[in-house]
């Protein structure tokens, strides 16, 4: 029987029927309602495509002219993603329609059989399984194990996002975190299988370190009191002090991140797993040529790294320094701050004084490179000649000068003025003062000058000098006696030296007849300063007392020495 309509309309042609209601419904009731046994066809397998995702139900084109809808928990996953989007395909079963006219889907499932037995050996044993990366998904990672797997994001062992999509296709290694058969829920883990991994590179590389081999590696890190070498698997710590001979470099300036550097395997600490490394012991030590070459008053050049309240210190040559104390930087007394007399970079030349090669250690000096002043002073300054300085310092028996540097000068106060006797220097000098004075003896045990300054100042001796000429006949007393000469007073204050010939010094003279001799020395006497005293000679002995006539023969303002002779 076909199939009828009841809404449609019957042929115009057609000739009635003697049909009776209840006929035509019994028809339609058989055309539209199954035996049991026969399937429901609104319960039929659909490929649907999905149209769009909503916060509750998944949209699916059925190719009905209404769309179906899916519940969004029936296809989230245990990780809380959802499998399906936009433009997926999925095979679902109609269940009905709802009150909004949807067709209710629900996934049609295909019971595969699956044998599990190998994925729960695995998760027992903690065993490492392979697997293929197949997509990404919120969360982490769909991974095909045999069955659909989910790594998460922070198991995954991927650093970010862009690491995560480079991992899609791969196959990688990983452990069963959690089994579930009956909901087909598994959970891997990667990271953990890595880090395994790197422990036992980690181990087998430390193991083959040894001390005292030379290794290769690259620089990874650096830090402020050193840098981690990667000897291939396994850091290495370069620590600052034994990177370079140079004293004061910092880590950075001797080596840069990802540098390739040779490096010898100083000590291996088994029980804390450490690695020390050295890059300056694969150079000779600077110290053992420098010592080898340098030698106690041997004259070098260096530059000043840094000064001291003691010294300063000089760099001799790259990793080798000297050090030049204070009292070897000057040869003044005065006390000075190095900082004062040497500058860091400053290029000097020194004098090795004192070489210690076991503790390291080159003592040098600058003073000594630039001359003994005192040498130079003592070549200038004889004795007799003139110096002007000015005062460094008073002290109650006299006053010092500064000749040159390093180098003293002393007048005695009783050396200082003529005439006056002081009761302290201050009464005639101050600090700071410029003096001429002169040179009246050298010490040089104690490396002083002797000076006065009185002996500068214009005496009777002097003026007499500057007033008489040799030559000249001048009338003078004998005030002294000898053998071969006598010392003749001049003047007030001055005296002559006359040297006598045939030694009769103490032969007795008589004065020339008629002459009054106690009238000659008084007018001797009140004539002295003029010089003009006039009285006959006679006879060839002298004795003291005797005023007689003298020819000048030597006149010498230096040494303020005047030498006569009995005029004929």
């Amino acid at each position: 029987m076909s199939n009828i309509d009841i809404n449609e309309p019957l042929p115009a042609d057609a000739a009635p029927r003697e049909e009776s209601f209840g006929e035509i419904l019994s028809q339609f009731e058989r055309s539209h309602h199954k035996p049991d046994a026969e399937p429901d066809p609104s319960s039929a397998v659909i490929d649907g495509t999905v149209i769009s995702v909503g916060p509750e139900y998944v949209y699916v084109d059925i190719g009905r002219k209404h769309e179906g809808v899916l519940p969004l928990e029936a296809v989230r996953e245990a990780s809380g993603a959802v499998a399906l989007q936009p433009g997926h395909g999925v095979r679902v079963s109609v269940a009905g329609l709802d009150e909004n006219g949807y067709h209710v889907l629900s996934l049609y499932k295909v019971v595969v059989p699956k044998d599990w037995t190998a994925l729960e050996n695995a998760f027992r044993d903690g065993a490492v399984i392979s697997g293929t990366v197949q997509e990404v998904i919120k969360g982490g990672l769909r991974v095909d194990v045999g069955v659909r797997a989910f790594l998460p994001a922070s198991r995954s062992g991927a650093r970010d996002s862009a690491e995560m999509e480079k991992l899609v296709g791969q196959t990688i290694e990983c452990r069963i975190t959690k089994l579930d058969t009956e909901k087909e829920d598994v959970v891997l883990d990667r990271r953990g299988v890595l880090e395994e991994r790197a422990a036992k590179a980690k181990r087998e590389a430390f193991d083959a370190v040894e001390e005292g081999s030379i290794r290769q590696g690259t620089v990874r890190s650096i830090q402020d009191y050193g840098a981690f070498v990667d000897l291939g698997g396994v850091d290495g710590l370069l620590h600052v002090a034994d990177m370079t001979w140079l004293r004061g470099a910092k880590p950075s300036d001797v080596v840069k991140v990802g540098d390739t550097v040779q490096v010898k395997v100083l000590r291996v600490d088994r029980a804390k797993g450490k690695i020390s490394l050295g890059l300056k012991q694969l150079t000779p030590d600077p110290w053992t040529v420098a010592l080898s070459a340098l030698k106690t008053g041997d004259r070098v050049r260096g530059k000043v790294v840094r000064t001291t309240d003691f010294g300063a210190f000089v760099e001799l040559q790259p990793g080798v320094e000297g050090m030049i104390h204070v009292s070897e930087m000057s040869w003044s007394k005065k006390q000075k701050r190095p900082a004062d007399i040497l500058k860091p970079g400053e290029m000097v030349e020194v004098i090795v004084l004192g070489i210690k090669p076991e503790e390291k250690r080159i003592a040098l000096g600058l003073k000594q490179a630039l001359g003994d002043p005192w040498e130079d002073a003592v070549q200038k300054y004889k004795v007799g000649s003139v110096v002007e300085a000015p005062v460094s310092t008073l002290a109650p028996f006299g006053a010092f000068v500064d000749i040159a540097e390093g180098v003293e000068g002393m007048i005695h106060i009783g050396d200082i003025v003529n005439n006056k006797r002081l009761q302290h220097p201050k009464e005639a000098l101050a600090v700071g003062q410029v003096v001429r004075a002169q040179v009246l003896e050298i010490d040089h045990d104690r490396k002083r000058f002797r000076l006065g300054m009185k002996q500068l100042e214009p005496t009777s001796v002097d003026e007499y000098i500057a007033e008489n000429k040799v030559g000249d006949v001048v009338s003078g007393r004998v005030v002294e006696s000898g053998t071969s000469s006598v010392r003749v007073e001049l003047g007030e204050g001055v005296k002559a030296v006359c040297r006598l010939k045939g030694g009769a010094a103490h032969t007795e003279v008589k004065p020339a007849a008629g002459a009054d001799l106690s009238a000659s020395v008084a007018m001797l006497a009140a004539r002295w300063k003029a010089g003009s005293v006039k009285v006959s000679a006679a006879g060839t002995g002298l004795k003291s007392g005797e005023v007689r006539q003298f020819r000048i023969t030597l006149l010498d303002p230096a040494k303020k020495l005047i030498e006569v002779e009995l005029a004929d």
